[in-house]
């Protein structure tokens, strides 16, 4: 029973993504606009990721800036990578769970609120 354990745990290492990568979740901002916002740093070197985020009037703007800080510090903390070369390999804005509110309207009847939630991922690389 043990070994199996141990053989699964290993085989896990393996697999295990070796870049480094934050994630952020049920962040209240929709995906679909959130996105726009991630399209624009998708690619781009770190610091100019952080430069364009750092000016980007929207509601998502700053937790991506916060995010990818996160994962250059994981970088350079646990990996050990140099902080110039890296470069954001991947990030996406998934849709999280909604929120269901209630708002009245006339004749006692009422309409669906719905607030919508995001998961940010974030993974960086090396040049």
């Amino acid at each position: 029973m043990a070994t199996n354990t141990r053989i699964k745990g290993q085989r896990h290492d393996e697999t295990r993504e070796k870049r480094p990568h934050a994630h952020a979740r049920h962040i209240r901002v929709s995906s679909r606009k959130a996105k726009l916002v991630v399209d624009l740093v998708r690619g781009k070197d770190v610091s100019e990721a952080l430069a364009i985020l750092s000016f980007t009037p929207n509601a998502a703007a700053p937790v991506l800036h916060k995010l990818i800080s996160s994962a250059q510090a994981n970088a350079v903390n646990n990996l050990e990578m140099d902080a110039d070369s890296l470069y954001v390999a991947e990030i996406y804005a998934n849709p999280g769970p909604t929120l269901k509110r209630f708002r009245p309207r006339a004749r006692g009847s009422a309409s669906t609120i719905l607030k919508r939630t995001s998961h940010f991922s974030v993974v960086l690389d090396q040049r």
